[in-house]
């Protein structure tokens, strides 16, 4: 895994989000988003951009690079089916399950992830 930790996988997933709205991806937006200070975007998306994760010109769209969209994806998927086992097994309210999802898409390893993919699979199937 890289250096990209929790904040940088949310900026990833932020960019990813807007850019199914949006096909322009700007500072503001990001901002918007997450709920941060442009400032803030600015040095997350310099810190992205050594990484390899985006590319920006200056005052320019913020876009994902190959390497950061498969980041973004993955961290979104892992997001997603956490909030749906949440929800829909544990019958956790939506927007409690929305902020756990959040921080634990970020805590669990590509093995367990996958099994847990399994077996939320089955579950939903039996019931």
């Amino acid at each position: 895994m890289s250096v990209i930790r929790e904040a940088g996988e949310d900026y990833l997933e932020a960019i990813l989000q807007i850019e199914k709205i949006n096909e322009c991806v700007r500072s503001v937006d990001v901002a918007n988003r997450l709920g941060v200070s442009r400032p803030s975007v600015n040095k997350a998306i310099g810190i992205l951009r050594e990484a390899g994760m985006v590319e920006q010109q200056p005052y320019g769209d913020i876009k994902l690079t190959e390497m950061g969209r498969e980041r973004a994806e993955a961290v979104s998927r892992r997001h997603a089916l956490i909030k749906r086992f949440l929800v829909e097994a544990l019958q956790v309210e939506e927007m409690v399950a929305e902020q756990d999802a959040c921080k634990m898409e970020h805590a669990i390893s590509a093995q367990t992830m996958a099994r847990w993919a399994e077996f939320v699979a089955k579950y939903l199937e039996d019931n």
